[in-house]
C-alpha cells in the first residue's frame, strides 16, 4: 500500500495527527474497496498521545503499513512504550493493529465483542469486503463505561458512548481541555449506522458536550482544521442538529441540509459527502419510515 499523502499534523504539542486521504484521483485500488470508499475519499486520522517515552495510539489506521509507519515514527521520537486505544471496530480503525504486537491493546467491551463476532469474515474480506485484516488482532485489555489511564503523569479518560456506532469510546484529556472523537462527530456530516438508536446518539452527544472541551479531535475532518488545533463545540451542535434533521425529513441537497453550519464556519462542505448523506437518508427511510 502507497503511504505518499499520509502526512503527520500536530494539531497540540504531544499530539500527533496520522492524516490520509482527501486527495484527488488518489486511491488504495481500483474497484470497490471499504479503504477508499469509507476512509481515504472522506480523510481519516489515527492519533498518538506522546508524553516522555510514553505514548497512547488512538486506532491504527487502514493498513498494516499505515500502523507500522505510526510505529516506527514513534520510535524515532524517542518512545519506547506504547498503548493503543481502539475508537470503536469498524475496519478502517483497526486495520493496522497488527503493526503493534507486544503492544497492550484496549477496547471497549462492545468493541471487542463486535471484533471477535466478525472476526473470521473480516480475516477472508468476506465481511464488507476486500482488503482482509489478517490476522485481526483483538483487544488485550477491556472495559465498560469508563476507564481512567495515565500518561506520564497525564489523566486521559476513555468514556464510551453510543453515537455513529453502538461501541464508540472517546479519549477526554480533562487538564487540557481536548477530546479526540473518533468518529462520533464528522466534518460536514455524521456517518448514519443505526438510525433506530437516534435518541441514543443525540442524549450521549449531550453527555460529552457536557464535558466543555475547547477542542474536538475527530478522525474525520479537513486536515487545515485538525493542524490548527480542531473544531470547538459548535461541531456538537451542528451533529446534533444534523440528526435531528434526518429524524424529521432532511432535504437530498446536503448543502441545504446543512447551510446553517456552513454560513457560520463550524463545519466546511466537502463533495464526496454528498454520497454518505445520500446513504443516510435511505438508511432513515428504510429504518424509520
Amino acid at each position: 500500500m502507497r503511504l505518499d499523502h499520509l502526512r503527520i499534523l500536530e494539531p497540540h504539542p504531544g499530539i500527533l495527527a496520522f492524516y490520509d486521504g482527501r486527495v484527488a484521483g488518489h486511491r488504495f485500488a481500483e474497484g470497490a474497496n471499504w479503504v477508499d470508499e469509507g476512509a481515504l475519499s472522506l480523510g481519516i486520522a489515527s492519533y498518538a498521545l506522546i508524553v516522555g517515552q510514553q505514548a497512547i495510539v488512538y486506532d491504527t489506521h487502514v493498513s498494516l503499513p499505515h500502523g507500522a509507519f505510526i510505529r516506527e515514527t514513534l520510535l524515532a521520537r524517542g518512545v519506547t512504550q506504547i498503548r493503543v486505544v481502539l475508537s470503536h471496530w469498524h475496519l478502517d480503525h483497526v486495520a493496522g493493529t497488527e503493526a503493534f504486537a507486544g503492544c497492550e491493546v484496549i477496547a471497549n467491551r462492545r468493541t471487542a465483542a463486535h471484533l471477535a463476532a466478525h472476526r473470521a469474515g473480516i480475516e477472508d474480506g468476506g465481511f464488507h469486503g476486500l482488503p482482509a485484516i489478517c490476522p485481526l488482532v483483538l483487544p488485550d485489555q477491556v472495559f465498560d463505561s469508563a476507564l481512567t489511564l495515565d500518561l506520564g503523569g497525564q489523566r486521559v479518560e476513555l468514556i464510551c458512548a453510543n453515537i455513529h456506532s453502538d461501541d464508540a469510546t472517546v479519549i477526554w484529556l480533562p487538564e487540557r481541555g481536548i477530546l479526540l472523537a473518533g468518529d462520533t462527530v464528522e466534518d460536514c456530516v455524521t456517518y448514519v449506522g443505526a438510525p433506530q438508536d437516534f435518541a441514543l446518539h443525540l442524549a450521549d452527544i449531550a453527555r460529552l458536550a457536557a464535558l466543555g472541551a475547547q477542542y474536538i479531535l475527530p478522525n474525520h475532518g479537513a486536515p487545515d482544521r485538525l493542524a490548527a488545533g480542531g473544531y470547538d463545540a459548535r461541531l456538537w451542535q451542528a451533529t446534533a442538529a444534523y440528526i435531528t434533521l434526518l429524524q424529521q425529513g432532511a432535504p437530498a441537497d446536503l448543502r441545504l441540509a446543512i447551510a446553517d453550519h456552513l454560513a457560520d464556519g463550524t463545519l466546511s462542505y466537502f463533495a464526496p459527502y454528498a454520497a454518505v448523506h445520500a446513504q443516510n437518508l435511505e438508511r432513515v427511510r428504510a429504518a424509520l419510515g
